[in-house]
């Protein structure tokens, strides 16, 4: 093509485009890191180095506190249950489900979480959903006793409707290689404690949502008398995080195997934790089941199968323990404000690791 035929062609419009034009606003994502320092600030242990805002976060780890160090990372989001968050407005606590999701995971490992990096991808710069979101994480460091280093937040304009917005969390811990949790010291005879749940946690949102609002026809506002609170607070309830809960029973006690319950429930995550030739068998009456899983049960109308294998049921982290020293940690757990159960044992059966409810 000629420049003569090039300068024929029709020009889109006599001003400028600005990457604003396209939905982009840079000023105010820069705005909104210089308004989150003071909220991150007070998640920092001594060994961080750096400060928000810049290309990355350094951490000096403290080698002297460990003979052997092992870093343990995971990464998780939340799900659907940010359309909860959403439907009620209300974002301050689903950080807190964030951190849970990947702190709970590595503390199953022994790993002490020393630090995080979030990302939030939103259709548009809102500043008071962001502080929201961003408060929530900085609480659920806290509770989980690691530090918020940095992160990333992707405004996307056209790919997320205005006030949408997803979140990513990643975590590093540290744990002694001699004191790796990983299952393989479990033996016949080993009890299984189940610690328990604030609620539905994390998991299993798409089918509660069908439950609640496509199948009973119920809103957000509407209150529940078998719940004691309304559809939306019981729902947002943040993940529990048991970090510090494991780290004290760690301290004094031997574990053999933790399973953070996710997604597949009691009867796919406590397998994964299993040596071979081992069965858990699980005391189906020996904990208390929150009224939440009773309701989505019975007037949700929910498989049993799917009650198993997608909700926790009032059980949010499992400990498998030597025999002999389950009752002091039950004492030690009630001590800890944990409402703990032991709620079966590991048995021999052939060559197949399994799970047994009775």
């Amino acid at each position: 093509m000629t420049n003569k035929q090039l300068k024929g062609l029709p020009t889109t419009m006599d001003k400028k485009l600005t990457y604003k034009d396209a939905g982009v606003d840079i000023d105010a994502a820069d705005k909104f890191v210089d308004s989150v320092k003071k909220i991150v600030k007070p998640t920092f242990r001594p060994e961080v180095i750096s400060s928000i805002g810049g290309f990355g976060g350094m951490f000096a780890l403290n080698k002297q506190k460990y003979n052997n160090p092992v870093l343990v990372s995971s990464t998780d989001g939340v799900g659907t249950k940010l359309k909860i968050a959403s439907m009620i407005n209300k974002h301050d606590t689903i950080g807190i489900d964030l951190v849970a999701m990947c702190a709970n995971d590595i503390i199953v490992q022994g790993a002490e979480p020393v630090f995080l990096l979030d990302y939030i991808s939103i259709g548009k710069i809102n500043h008071q959903i962001l502080e929201d979101l961003l408060k929530g994480i900085a609480e659920g460091c806290i509770q989980a006793g690691c530090s918020l280093i940095g992160g990333e937040t992707a405004e996307m304009p056209s790919f997320y409707e205005d006030g949408e917005y997803d979140i990513a969390g990643f975590v590093v811990g540290v744990v002694d290689k001699e004191k790796v949790i990983d299952g393989s010291s479990i033996t016949f005879g080993d009890k299984i404690i189940g610690i328990g749940s604030s609620g539905i946690h994390s998991n299993g949102f798409s089918l509660v949502r069908k439950a609640f609002f496509d199948s009973l026809k119920m809103k957000p506002d509407d209150f529940v008398n078998e719940l004691g609170c309304t559809v939306g607070e019981e729902l947002i309830k943040p993940t529990k995080i048991y970090v510090k809960t494991v780290l004290n029973i760690m301290r004094d006690f031997q574990i053999n195997g933790i399973a953070h319950i996710t997604g597949g429930g009691l009867m796919d995550n406590i397998v994964r934790v299993l040596p071979k030739e081992c069965r858990a068998n699980i005391n189906m009456g020996s904990w208390d089941i929150l009224p939440i899983f009773d309701f989505l049960k019975n007037r949700g109308n929910v498989d049993d199968a799917d009650m198993l294998r997608t909700f926790n049921n009032g059980i949010g982290m499992v400990l498998i323990v030597p025999a002999e020293d389950a009752e002091e940690i039950m004492i030690r757990l009630k001590g800890l404000n944990e409402k703990a159960y032991i709620i079966g044992e590991v048995e021999s059966k052939g060559r197949k690791k399994s799970i047994h409810f009775t």
